[in-house]
């Protein structure tokens, strides 16, 4: 046999042993591919499962300290006509003296009591709320998309089946305050 038959004898095989090392190279490439999306949906699943062990620990906690309690009591519940005029201010928004007149709707559900203020038949803002000490009190925070950071806190502690007095103080950028007087007058049946 000579060098250029031996050589035409061997090129076929160490081509093919070529094509063999890419073809698995391939496989293991898919298998690693394989496996790292196993392990991303993994992954995804544990962090599913951590957040619903959150969610299962948050309700067990929370069920100790939720009120029994949840809504308002008659002198309060309802719908109320109400009339806001501002007392001071250090906001350009706000003006000694403005007024307002809203309807106030004291709400509740089995999780919170509320209260709703609607203007022109329109849905103004929602107070979360509590009765606590012969008060009615009001809080109401803008969410963290809104252009300006806005806290709103209403106190209620003058209460009768036909009239509630209190205060609502506001807080813009926590760079200026307002304080508005609140009377609540039930509208006659």
């Amino acid at each position: 046999m000579t060098k250029k038959s031996l050589f035409i004898f061997l090129l076929p095989i160490i081509i093919f042993d070529g094509c063999s090392d890419k073809e698995k190279n391939q496989e293991l490439i898919d298998r690693e591919n394989s496996l790292l999306e196993k392990e991303k949906i993994f992954a995804q699943k544990e962090a599913d499962y951590q957040s619903l062990i959150k969610m299962r620990d948050s309700i067990f906690n929370k069920k100790d300290t939720i009120q029994i309690f949840k809504k308002w009591p008659d002198e309060v519940f309802g719908s109320w006509t109400g009339k806001v005029i501002c007392t001071e201010s250090s906001c350009s928004d706000y003006v000694i003296g403005d007024q307002r007149i809203d309807t106030w709707e004291f709400d509740s559900d089995s999780t919170q009591m509320i209260s709703k203020i609607v203007n022109n038949n329109k849905l103004v803002r929602i107070y979360s709320g509590s009765y606590e000490n012969q008060e009615v009190k009001l809080n109401y925070k803008t969410d963290s998309t809104a252009s300006k950071n806005v806290e709103m806190s209403v106190i209620i502690n003058e209460i009768s089946p036909t009239k509630m007095k209190g205060i609502r103080s506001i807080t813009v950028d926590n760079k200026c305050t307002a304080k508005f007087s609140v009377e609540l007058t039930r509208p006659s049946k």
